[in-house]
């Protein structure tokens, strides 16, 4: 045990720290997200997410909204594994015709009101999947979507403005 905190202190911190055009969006993204999640939510905004079928680009980057560098957290988002306890569907990927009886099971099991939050380009319209045999397309061909996150995948900061915009109504 000792000789891991030896390690520890010896190493310090191995982050970099963001770019300061970058920091000063996701603060004020921040600060916006934190006040509208408390006007319409009186609480915590908890999010379901699910991958309808995606390349897990846009997973990765909202993966990161959680790291310590951006740290969603400190602004009343949090990430839940139930549906039953989540104010906001966040999908990812094209729909796959294997993920649509399952996405929507998810958004039914969602207390209302719910909002839904199509995240990439292949959430807008399928992207460079398309619709096909395979897939359905974006997630618009199955549930009404509130709000759509552009990009490929996009930023960890796009996401937090996402999510403000879809918030703020």
């Amino acid at each position: 045990m000792l000789k891991i905190l030896h390690q520890i202190f010896r190493t310090g911190i191995v982050t970099e720290p963001l770019d300061p055009a970058e920091e000063a969006k996701v603060t004020l993204a921040g600060a916006g997200l934190e006040k509208a999640v408390r006007k319409r939510f009186r609480r915590s905004a908890a999010i379901r997410l699910v991958d309808a079928g995606s390349c897990n680009g846009c997973e990765l980057e909202i993966s990161a909204t959680c790291n310590p560098v951006y740290d969603a957290e400190r602004f009343g988002i949090s990430f839940t594994a139930s549906p039953r306890f989540a104010d906001i569907l966040l999908v990812t990927g094209p729909v796959s015709r294997n993920m649509e009886v399952p996405l929507r099971r998810t958004y039914d099991a969602m207390p209302s009101p719910k909002l839904v939050v199509a995240v990439g380009d292949c959430g807008y319209n399928g992207g460079v999947f398309g619709s096909s045999y395979a897939s359905l397309g974006g997630v618009g061909s199955v549930l009404s979507v509130d709000a759509y996150i552009h990009g490929c995948p996009p930023t960890p900061s796009d996401i937090l403005n996402g999510l403000l915009r879809v918030i703020e109504g």
